[in-house]
């Protein structure tokens, strides 16, 4: 599956292009600032994007409108698809947010429900009680998703909903060719849904991914050959900031050999989980962080771990937001993307991610550990890679048998040591390929 040997970018497309926080009616082609940013995107060996809600919704995305037509504040339909052809030129897939679960009060079969109560041919469509009232004054209850009664939530388990969704994903492929799909809170989804959705898009499209959003509990549930090929790994998400803060690196280390350790009992083997720094709906990474100095071997971690990295854009360059201002302050517009040391790094990371087997399919192992350094072992097809991080103020030399006669270091070109022992500098992180 080609999302295994990725790096995602994934842009908030209403923030992105400073689109207006209400949907006030008007199409205006703003989404084509996405194209502006493909060398940027291509600088940083980004191979796949990953847009939030694109299509014609009330306010934020996440509550719909319309499935078939983009949101007029990003432009038209053709305004997308002259974007996603640009990114297919330059070698860039594109997975869209495929947001199931619920609509917004202005979706078209929820207001027909509004006008016409019991005599709508799509009642069914929703979970709706006529005896009771909504705090709207619709004169009928409806469930709304986790309590957002802007978020109406759609009967998964109707056949003409299924169909309706069916047949939009079918359109997006046909109007935009995309290449897969990222599942708003796929833990609330139906499973018999995901069964459907995963069946049918392998008929459109033999490679079509399908990631959901997963906040906790087994991913094995939904990632699996007969549902999702991927999820969100917040487990990982948490345990990269909070070790770097509370200077305890067995938080990630133990979650990773959790996930991906070499005993039989650990749980996600051969599975990429998407993996990430932050996003739509979390503090920005550099904001999160007690020290900045921390910021580089964080994601010397994240593209050295299992799993396929997604970057949240601006983040590359160390852009804050915190989540405690509202989400609109996660999603900001940025005029043009910023190249600093970050970034650079960051480009960094992701081409040698990309080019070393090891780093893409290996297997996990925990070598060194203590509160503030870690060595950990990725190993796939006779081929090793060794992460070393020092989160500490003062120099570590990490001693431990690499088995090999000498070690390369993949981020200073012609640098290599004698195996055995690896000095690191305070707050670094370094990738050595056995050699």
């Amino acid at each position: 599956m080609w999302a295994e040997e990725s790096v995602f970018y994934q842009i908030y497309p209403l923030g992105f292009v400073g689109a207006p926080r209400e949907n006030d009616g008007n199409c205006v082609n703003r989404i084509r600032k996405v194209m502006d940013w493909i060398p940027h995107m291509k600088r940083l060996h980004i191979t796949a994007v990953y847009f939030s809600p694109v299509f014609q919704s009330d306010s934020h995305g996440y509550d719909t409108r319309d499935y078939r037509e983009i949101d007029g504040r990003l432009g038209s339909n053709e305004d997308f698809a002259q974007v996603v052809r640009a990114l297919h030129e330059a070698g860039i897939r594109v997975v869209l947010d495929g947001v199931f679960n619920h609509v917004g009060r202005g979706f078209w079969a929820f207001r027909d429900v509004q006008e016409r109560k019991w005599d709508s041919p799509y009642k069914d469509w929703f979970h709706i009680n006529f005896g009771g009232d909504s705090g709207y004054g619709d004169g009928f209850w409806y469930e709304g998703w986790e309590g957002h009664y802007e978020l109406v939530k759609l009967n998964l388990r109707n056949e003409e909903v299924v169909s309706h969704l069916l047949g939009c994903v079918q359109s997006w492929v046909e109007a935009f060719d995309i290449d897969g799909l990222r599942l708003d809170v796929a833990y609330s989804l139906d499973r018999n849904f995901m069964h459907r959705l995963r069946e049918f898009t392998a008929g459109l499209k033999e490679d079509f991914w399908l990631a959901g959003e997963v906040l906790h509990g087994d991913y094995n549930q939904i990632v699996n050959e007969g549902m999702l090929h991927s999820c969100t790994n917040y487990e990982c998400y948490k345990g990269l900031y909070s070790s770097f803060n509370s200077r305890n690196l067995f938080e990630i280390c133990h979650s990773l050999n959790r996930q991906f350790g070499p005993e039989n009992w650990t749980l996600y083997k051969g599975k990429h989980l998407l993996c990430f720094a932050d996003n739509h709906d979390v503090t920005r990474v550099a904001s999160i962080l007690a020290d900045e100095r921390h910021l580089p071997l964080l994601y010397a971690v994240l593209f050295g771990m299992p799993g396929i990295p997604c970057i949240y854009y601006g983040s590359e360059w160390g852009a804050k937001g915190r989540k405690e201002e509202g989400d609109w302050a996660l999603r900001p517009c940025f005029g043009e993307p910023l190249d600093n040391e970050l970034c650079a790094w960051v480009a960094k990371l992701s081409h040698i991610h990309q080019r070393e087997n090891a780093l893409l399919w290996g297997g996990y192992r925990t070598v060194v550990l203590t509160n503030r350094q870690c060595v950990f072992e990725r190993s796939a097809g006779g081929e090793r890679i060794f992460v070393a991080v020092n989160a500490d103020g003062e120099a570590y030399t990490a001693r431990f048998d690499a088995g090999c006669a000498r070690l390369e270091n993949l981020l200073a070109e012609g640098e290599a040591v004698p195996a055995g022992e690896l000095a690191l500098p305070p707050y670094t992180a370094s990738y050595w390929k056995a050699g």
